[in-house]
């Protein structure tokens, strides 16, 4: 058997490139560009060959990016034919929504980590401000109309205006939270809502930043 050295392997190697293999490689990418780039002269070809490197790419299509249609929903007016938050009358009764209390409290207790005696009351309040009220035990204890104050029972609903809330007498009772203030009473700590600057919709009471100092007016 007989063995090649490595300097013979690299003269094999030198002698399998040839001029002729040049010259076809530039016939053929001469070629390729007059078709691709028909308007183009000859001239400037030749120009872009020699003083420019040519990169070769497969061309991809853009895929048009189909826009997906909006659901539109109900409009306020189509809400209230339908009456989708209204209550109906049978169900306008304060033990219904007794459990839903109990739940409210629970939900506050684990919000503020328990409600312990020691902590801090600007804390509890910055919380009670932002946390959802359905369930909540809420009383006006001072108003402009004065027909309002003593008013106590359960928030079933809260929109941006109003707190639709039911008594122990089984009356549901729309409020306005404009001109009034609001306390509700958790496990010893007393927290009072000022309904003037309230005026928001429950979602939207997280990302808001309510001022615990200064005086405020009804």
């Amino acid at each position: 058997m007989r063995v090649r050295s490595s300097s013979a392997c690299a003269a094999c190697a030198a002698t399998a490139w040839r001029p002729q293999d040049s010259e076809k490689a530039k016939t053929f990418v001469h070629a390729f560009l007059k078709r691709s780039m028909p308007k183009m002269k000859d001239e400037a070809i030749q120009d872009m060959l020699t003083r420019k490197a040519v990169v070769l790419e497969h061309y991809h299509k853009k895929q048009t990016k189909q826009k997906r249609k909006k659901t539109k929903g109900f409009t306020a007016k189509q809400r209230r034919e339908l009456r989708l938050f209204e209550i109906e009358p049978e169900q306008q009764r304060y033990a219904i929504f007794l459990p839903l209390h109990e739940l409210w409290k629970q939900y506050i207790r684990d919000l503020c980590h328990g409600l312990k005696p020691d902590a801090q009351p600007h804390m509890i309040q910055s919380k009670l401000l932002k946390a959802d009220l359905h369930g909540a035990i809420v009383t006006v204890t001072k108003s402009k109309c004065p027909s309002y104050v003593g008013i106590t029972g359960i928030i079933l609903q809260e929109f941006k205006h109003i707190f639709k809330i039911i008594t122990k007498e089984d009356k549901l009772k729309v409020v306005p939270k404009l001109n009034n203030v609001f306390s509700l009473e958790l496990d010893g700590f007393i927290s009072y809502i000022y309904g003037s600057k309230f005026l928001l919709r429950a979602s939207e009471r997280s990302a808001k930043k309510f001022k615990l100092k200064g005086t405020i007016d009804l």
